[in-house]
């Protein structure tokens, strides 16, 4: 038997053929996305906007699932009618307005040329303002909403990017019939639903993104709402009461696009969750163990058993029963920019290819810790976690003026590590287990001086997921658990998941140089983050050199 996992990112969508007794792969394919910037449709008079049309996911479902087929096809013991399941994963938060029907806003004539009609990307932060007055509003009406994710709403997230339309493109607003999470709409369009009511939602989006639990009875009440919007209010109506975790199918192939792909009707649709945290699955996530994604931006996903009590953590992405595996609680935490602060660098400023950033890397793995006098702050995109503030941006301290492109990158990445320490300590500090780190993606896969700078930053050893698309494979095998290959989601990752043979592990010299850095790095944050207003930040230049001299052995 075999499935196939969709995995929808932000500039592209993936599919992947899995063999479902051992994860092998057999097919795949990467369709990037037509419109806009590489995929997302930007304004330049406001760089907090970033929008996708809906009908590249629907050209990208078709053409990456037909290019993996061809390519599986044409291996001994396969064939399109083995497979046996699908699964879907996608960014998030990323919702996007539908009319009764379900069809896309975006997709229809009168509202295809409307920013505001298309999917707001996770990375939109254009609801900053409507986030903060999410956030008050709870504190004083119903701090149990925000105390599971984290103490403060985020403007990535559901709610804010709804009532941002509502202020800012009312005529869209109205003309909505519902709203629907990427991560939920998909799944609905392969099994042919045409009623928003009708959508299983999973309850990965609606839990850490939508305010969802069934402590308080599911979605947000309508008098809290009210006194956010009336209209917000009226729109729970048209929304959802129940959402699923990954035990349930979102639903089934239905002929209409099981005709387009080529593959059976009827066969069963995992239900949606976000990219990282099936990701986290296909890393074989456990209870102790810390998966980081790491690409674009990094997600860092954990399980805690079910039966157990987990203490609400303060600044991370949400505390979820079910939002990764059944049976437990799924908590997320993430940094906003990783991946792009590099290609920023690299390409933007330094102007350069992939030749320049070899160049730059070696550089890079030439310095010793400390060496460039250097210190940055990873808020290029805004902070996730552990301060939820997309109004922060990026800092560069020590600069001179032989300051290199290649010290600059290292500080970067370093700015980056610090940044990922932030997150394992605040975890770490609620009580929640963490005994290894599993990473995946391609830096996770192709940067070693990354890597070894994260364990040496996080005094942790970072091992490396085998599979380079651990997304697309969790959602595989949440299908296969789905069509019966496995009994359970345990045996599927046991029998479907590896590591690859390398490990990267603290090394006590450069820990104990990163230490002084870090301590440096956190002055920065609590004051620049307002954390704190009385740091005394007149000594981190004068640290800075006399790290760098230390390093430099002057």
């Amino acid at each position: 038997m075999f499935t196939i996992g969709i995995d929808y990112g932000t500039n592209s969508v993936r599919a992947l053929v899995v063999r479902s007794s051992d994860g092998a792969e057999f097919g795949s394919a990467v369709v990037n996305y037509p419109s806009g910037t590489q995929g997302v449709l930007l304004d330049p008079a406001n760089h907090h906007l970033a929008r996708q049309h809906p009908g590249d996911y629907l050209f990208g479902l078709e053409e990456s699932v037909r290019g993996a087929l061809a390519e599986a096809e044409g291996k001994d013991g396969f064939s399109a009618d083995q497979v046996v399941g699908l699964g879907v994963d996608t960014t998030g938060s990323s919702p996007l307005p539908v009319d009764a029907q379900n069809q896309a806003l975006g997709l229809l004539p009168e509202w295809k040329s409307k920013l505001a009609a298309q999917c707001w990307l996770w990375k939109d932060h254009t609801s900053w303002r409507e986030a903060q007055s999410i956030t008050q509003r709870a504190a004083e009406l119903r701090p149990q909403y925000i105390a599971k994710c984290g103490g403060t709403y985020s403007s990535e997230w559901f709610w804010a990017k709804i009532w941002r339309c509502l202020n800012s493109a009312p005529d869209v607003f109205e003309a909505a019939h519902s709203w629907v999470e990427l991560a939920d709409w998909v799944p609905s369009v392969l099994a042919g639903v045409t009623d928003p009511r009708l959508i299983k939602r999973g309850v990965c989006a609606a839990g850490h993104k939508a305010m969802y639990a069934e402590d308080w009875g599911g979605l947000p009440d309508k008098e809290f709402l009210s006194a956010l919007d009336p209209k917000l209010a009226d729109l729970r109506d048209r929304l959802y009461d129940t959402a699923y975790d990954a035990s349930e199918a979102a639903g089934n192939l239905c002929a209409d696009w099981a005709e387009k792909l080529g593959l059976k009707p009827g066969i069963p649709i995992a239900i949606g969750e976000f990219d990282v945290h099936y990701g986290a699955i296909g890393c074989g996530v456990t209870e102790g163990t810390l998966v980081k994604v790491i690409g674009t931006s990094t997600c860092d996903c954990g399980v805690v058993s079910a039966d157990k009590t987990v203490a609400d953590i303060p600044g991370i992405c949400g505390i979820v029963k079910g939002a990764i595996l059944p049976g437990y609680y799924g908590i997320e935490a993430g940094q906003s920019a990783v991946g792009d602060i590099f290609k920023w660098w690299v390409e933007g400023v330094c102007k350069g290819d992939a030749a320049l950033h070899g160049e730059l890397t070696r550089e890079a793995e030439a310095l010793r810790p400390g060496q460039s006098g250097l210190l940055a702050l990873d808020w290029n995109n805004g902070n996730r976690t552990i301060l939820v503030d997309q109004l922060l941006t990026g800092l560069l301290v020590g600069q001179t003026l032989y300051t290199t492109r290649a010290e600059i990158y290292r500080a970067l990445i370093e700015a980056t590590a610090f940044g990922a320490r932030a997150i394992i300590e605040r975890i770490r500090e609620y009580g929640v287990r963490i005994d290894r780190v599993v990473c995946t993606g391609g830096i996770a896969e192709k940067n070693a001086l990354l890597m070894q700078i994260y364990a040496d930053v996080t005094g942790c050893t970072m091992q490396v997921a085998a599979s380079s698309q651990t997304c697309a494979l969790g959602s595989a095998i949440s299908a296969a658990v789905l069509a019966g290959a496995h009994p359970s989601f345990e045996a599927a990752q046991a029998a479907m998941t590896s590591l690859l043979p390398v490990e990267y592990t603290p090394r006590a010299a450069e820990q104990a140089t990163y230490e002084e850095l870090y301590r440096l790095y956190r002055d920065l944050h609590d004051s620049f983050g307002g954390l704190s207003r009385s740091a005394d930040l007149s000594g981190v230049m004068k640290s800075l050199l006399e790290i760098k001299s230390a390093a430099s052995g002057e």
